[in-house]
């Protein structure tokens, strides 16, 4: 159920949380996080599903990846599965969540940079990377288009994007087994954790006024990303999470140096 918080801190908006101010509520609920995502059956093991769906090669021998939205590690530690000899980097805008992930065990490989992914540039975080998973977060953005732009300039060309996130847009069935979920324990257990509903109640709404698959895929599509494809989770999850998989297109192959593709001259006859 995270909804992690790789957006500017803008002004927000009085007593509602939203792609604004949400790193803000992300800084407040921290401490209390992984004690309620861990009460969701299935929250790990999809986080490595999806890392798994990349196709990451060698154990990730030799690879550098990107976590966007790591939180407080969840979704890196699912790409540590996936790819344990991989450099990976964790972003999240919340200083806070960054703290938590910082203060868990991990190999010298894996490193946090506090940034938003409007401004990853100035943190540090240029391309080209073999692999980025976005867990949690494109909801999350007030300009979905322009993330997945600079996600696609971050990715070497045939690399992979997993963005693993909510989407029920598409089924009646599928918002009403949300809503059904959030309003009996996913917000009764937030505010019992926290002490307060209002990140819960934001990620309830964040996921009902997101795009459902296809549009989602559209996106991808017309942001360049190629084998674009989606997968959902066992469980009462089903067709409510999902692995959106595209590639950023190979470059177009391109003879051996040296090599002349110029045809040769027909002899003439005279």
């Amino acid at each position: 159920m995270r909804e992690d918080a790789s957006v500017s801190p803008a002004k927000p908006e009085p007593g509602r949380i939203g792609p604004s101010n949400v790193a803000r509520a992300f800084d407040e609920h921290a401490r209390s996080y992984d004690r309620l995502v861990g009460a969701n059956r299935g929250y790990h093991e999809h986080l490595r599903m999806t890392a798994r769906r990349m196709g990451l090669r060698d154990r990730g021998a030799g690879l550098r990846l990107l976590d966007l939205g790591c939180g407080t590690g969840a979704s890196t530690q699912a790409l540590l599965d996936a790819a344990p000899e991989a450099e990976i980097i964790g972003v999240d805008a919340s200083s806070e969540m960054l703290s938590i992930a910082r203060a868990k065990t991990w190999p010298p490989g894996v490193s946090f940079v506090h940034a938003s992914v409007d401004d990853l540039a100035s943190a540090g975080i240029t391309g080209l990377y073999d692999g980025i998973l976005a867990a949690y977060l494109l909801r999350n953005l007030s300009e979905p288009n322009a993330a997945l732009r600079s996600f696609y300039a971050l990715l070497k060309p045939g690399a992979p994007l997993a963005v693993h996130e909510y989407s029920v847009a598409d089924s009646v069935r599928s918002k009403a087994i949300w809503s059904a979920v959030c309003w009996s324990v996913i917000i009764p257990m937030g505010k019992l954790r926290s002490g307060s509903a209002d990140l819960y109640k934001y990620l309830w709404r964040s996921v009902l006024d997101f795009d459902g698959v296809e549009a989602f895929t559209t996106r991808m599509h017309a942001t360049g990303f190629v084998d674009v494809k989606v997968q959902t989770f066992p469980g009462w999850q089903q067709h409510i999470v999902h692995t959106f998989l595209g590639r950023r297109a190979p470059e177009p192959d391109t003879p051996p140096l040296g090599l002349n593709l110029k045809k040769k001259a027909e002899p003439r006859d005279d």
